[in-house]
């Protein structure tokens, strides 16, 4: 679940429940409930990370934050985790209902140590920085959405 401190109405709340039906496809649905709003949401892992080869996968879900109610996104994604950098950069094609045309998000997850991590990343169009600390089966953490307004997330697993 995650909160944002925004005018806009769509991101202020969302909520996302996920379940992976094989080791390469998962699904999901994300609710919006300050708009009344439930879209899908699907990946499709295409290639699983190894030694010297990313990660490929490709998916589906509501379009960046900030988009109107109503419009999706469709991606292709490469990441990769470096060991010796501690870091995990990606880059995705994402083709945006919103923009109706295509952009290149991308970013990096940067482990702090401890569960800690931190990762910037561009959306698109604009900036955002997150941070937070994930366990086994939760996680917690803080978001600073377009570098203007601040936001809080929890996640947990079964």
């Amino acid at each position: 679940m995650r909160y944002i401190d925004t005018g806009l109405d769509r991101p202020r709340w969302r909520a996302t429940l996920t379940f992976r039906l094989h080791q390469r496809l998962q699904i999901g649905v994300e609710a919006n409930p300050v708009v009344g709003e439930v879209v899908p949401l699907a990946t499709l892992f295409l290639l699983t990370e190894g030694e010297t080869r990313p990660a490929l996968f490709l998916g589906t879900s509501s379009d960046r934050v900030g988009s109107p109610e109503g419009t999706q996104a469709f991606y292709l994604t490469f990441a990769k985790y470096l060991p010796l950098l501690r870091l995990s950069p990606y880059v995705s094609l994402n083709y945006s209902e919103w923009d109706a045309g295509w952009n290149v998000p991308f970013g990096a997850s940067l482990e702090l140590g401890g569960g800690f991590y931190l990762r910037p990343m561009y959306d698109g169009h604009k900036s955002h920085l997150v941070g937070g600390v994930f366990r086994e089966r939760w996680g917690f953490g803080l978001l600073w959405v377009w570098y203007e307004t601040s936001g809080v997330f929890v996640s947990f697993g079964f």
